[in-house]
């Protein structure tokens, strides 16, 4: 019955748990999952179902939808991202892993 009324609600099924988790606490864990993406979208929805503290769960993403104009999409591809890295510098130069492997045994 909570399962049904939770997937009605908006639970993905995959975040559900099985009733054999929570009955013969298998997995707990699992269960407590459940519980915390019924937090999740239930402070998400803010449909008045949740009447706790909202900071005891974190918010699903929204989307947020963007509209550019085509000037705006020409201006972004002559910036250079400098989140892809820069190769300046790049060089093993100084690197150094400790010993080297020892593979003579000198003992008889």
């Amino acid at each position: 019955m909570f399962l049904r009324a939770a997937e009605t609600y908006g639970i993905m099924t995959t975040d559900m748990f099985q009733t054999v988790d929570l009955w013969e606490g298998k997995d707990l864990a699992a269960v407590q999952r459940t519980l915390m993406s019924l937090g999740s979208l239930a402070v998400t929805k803010n449909d008045g179902c949740y009447k706790g503290d909202p900071s005891w769960f974190h918010r699903k993403a929204q989307e947020n939808k963007r509209e550019f104009s085509d000037e705006q999409l020409m201006e972004g591809k002559s910036v250079i991202g400098l989140q892809m890295g820069t190769n300046r510098g790049a060089s093993q130069a100084g690197m150094s892993y400790g010993r080297p492997r020892q593979i003579i045994n000198n003992n008889p």
